[in-house]
Order: C-alpha cells, then sequence, then structure tokens
C-alpha cells in the first residue's frame, strides 16, 4: 500500500548515507569531552552503542531522539541509523487513545475531532459525496469509533479572518509612524513560514501576521472556551485536527501552541485526508456505509462570528 506520509516526515527505506545538498539543517548535536580521545565505537549484542576510549574505558552511549519539533520542513532528511528515533503524530495515535478510553478508566479522555473544510472536500470527491454529506457522514465514523464531539473548523476560519482584518486595519493605521507596518503578509501554511523564519529571519517577521491559522485558532477555543464550557481542564481532552496537509503536523508541534500551565498543546494531533481514509480501509468500510449524524457547534461562538462580521463590514 502507498504510503500516506510525505517524504519530509517519514523515514522508509534509506541507507545512512546523506548527500552534502541532502544534510539536515539541524543535525544531533554530540557534546564532547575534553580529555579524552575516542578509540572506536561498538555494537553490543543488545544492539546498544558502547564508546571505548583508548585507556579502555567503555561508556554506554544514550540513544538520540528527534521529534517533529525538531523537523524545520525543509528538503532535507536525517540518517536512519538506529541511533536516531523519529516520533510520528499518525491516526494510531488517535485509536491509541480510543482503545485507552476503553480499558483505562483512569485515563480518560474526551477525545475532540475538528474537521477542515479542504480535507472533507477530498474525501467528497473520492467517495462521490456532497460535502457536506460527507462532513456529517465522517462524524457518524468518528464517532463510532468512541469520539465524543466532531467540529467543522470553517467557523474557526472566520475568526482568522475576522482578525487578520483586524490586525491589517492596525497596521494600516500606524504604517507613518511605523516603516514595517506594511505589506503585512500572511500564510496558513507552515511550510511557508518555517521557509521565511528560517532563510530571512529577522528581516521579513516584522512583516508576517500575528493571526493564528484556522487550525490553531481551532486549538485556542477547544483547550480553553470549550473546555470551560464542557467543565473539563484543557488536560482531559484529547484534539485531534483533520488537515489536508503533513506540515499541519509540525505546525501543531511548535512550542508557541503548547499550554506551559496546562502542560498540553492546543491541538493534540494532526491526521491528514490519506490517514482517514487509511482507517476506513482498516475497518474494511466507506463513509457511504455510514448514516449522515450531526455535526457539533459552539452555538455562543457560532453566533457571535455572525455579529462582529456584520459590525466590521
Amino acid at each position: 500500500m502507498a504510503s500516506h506520509f510525505s517524504g519530509v516526515l517519514q523515514l522508509t527505506d534509506l541507507d545512512d548515507f546523506i548527500t552534502p545538498s541532502q544534510e539536515c539543517v539541524k543535525p544531533v548535536k554530540v557534546e564532547k569531552k575534553q580529555g579524552k580521545s575516542v578509540a572506536k565505537i561498538q555494537i553490543e549484542d543488545d544492539g546498544s552503542y558502547v564508546q571505548i576510549n583508548q585507556d579502555g574505558g567503555k561508556q554506554k552511549l544514550e540513544r538520540a531522539k528527534i521529534t517533529l519539533n525538531d523537523c524545520l520542513a525543509c528538503s532535507g532528511c536525517i540518517t536512519s541509523a538506529e541511533s536516531v528515533l523519529i516520533t510520528q503524530q499518525s491516526h494510531e495515535e488517535l485509536l491509541k487513545v480510543l482503545r485507552n478510553n476503553k480499558t483505562k478508566e483512569t485515563e480518560q479522555k474526551v477525545v475532540v475531532v475538528s474537521v477542515s473544510p479542504q480535507s472533507r472536500a477530498s474525501l467528497a470527491a473520492h467517495y462521490n459525496l456532497s460535502s457536506s454529506e460527507t462532513g456529517r457522514r465522517l462524524a457518524s465514523f468518528l464517532k463510532g469509533l468512541g469520539v465524543h464531539h466532531v467540529f467543522d473548523t470553517s467557523f474557526s476560519r472566520s475568526f482568522s479572518l475576522l482578525e487578520s482584518e483586524r490586525e491589517f486595519v492596525e497596521r494600516f493605521s500606524r504604517k507613518e509612524q511605523d516603516s514595517k507596518a506594511l505589506p503585512m503578509l500572511t500564510s496558513a501554511c507552515p511550510g511557508w513560514i518555517c521557509y521565511a523564519e528560517k532563510t530571512h529571519g529577522e528581516y521579513i517577521l516584522p512583516y508576517i501576521s500575528t493571526t493564528r491559522s484556522p487550525q490553531q485558532m481551532m486549538g485556542s477555543l477547544v483547550k480553553s472556551y470549550f473546555a470551560e464550557q464542557q467543565g473539563l481542564s484543557p488536560q482531559q481532552i484529547y484534539h485531534v485536527a483533520v488537515m489536508p496537509c503533513f506540515d499541519k503536523k509540525l505546525e501543531a508541534s511548535r512550542s508557541d501552541f503548547y499550554l506551559s500551565k496546562a502542560e498540553t498543546r492546543e491541538v493534540d494531533c494532526v491526521i491528514t485526508s490519506g490517514e482517514v481514509q487509511k482507517m476506513l480501509e482498516e475497518h474494511n468500510v466507506s463513509l457511504s456505509d455510514y448514516e449522515p449524524a450531526a455535526l457539533d457547534t459552539m452555538q455562543v461562538l457560532f453566533h457571535l462570528v455572525l455579529v462582529l462580521s456584520f459590525l466590521l463590514t
């Protein structure tokens, strides 16, 4: 079966050789100690790596761990050496949480899934359904697995647009005093944001809009407003976003969107449209097999968006 992950986020059948053009821009840093020269590195029977110094002393080497936080969505890669452990977000993580909810009473999570309109459209085209019908049938499938709430991110997109509008007006009003107020650059693409940050740095950062993407706007709403509305702490909610792009996994993993006080991320896991399709295939079902179910709504926020849209226009 073809892989549903992009080359940036998944290692396949790679060897340990990386050409200079592919070299990772953020390699694992090895702490070197002065005064001891290394004679060789030996692989033990259990697969562990041992450093043997010239004086005969042995030291077991720790395994390096690279997570999505370390990935810059670049075109490079990381070696597939056994000393490197890759941690991925995937639909398997969602299924694991759902299994834990059924077997471990002390580790219960309220599972919330937010579906993007782009993913809904892709699935609609694949299953030859209308977009709205796809959303309702997908809600039925997910709730059948044990998901508690399924939201459409369309209204969080409205929040993002409203905030972008507010920010532009604010920047425009101070353009005479601030030479970096305009132009205002906006993008919901994590790959573009990473590229801009890493290649142009301080020069371009003042021009980039500070408005959250619809995904992270939804993450903030779910872990704050919705959690309070349900009488839950942010840690009690496991929030999954269904997105069209693999780099959205990187966005969710950014430290900017980690709630340090609550010790949780605004979006715990991102799965792609392809992974949703894979989940359906693994269960030997089609979206067409399910009766439509109603999507959940945050009524107060929905009406607030309508009021704000009217006032601003």
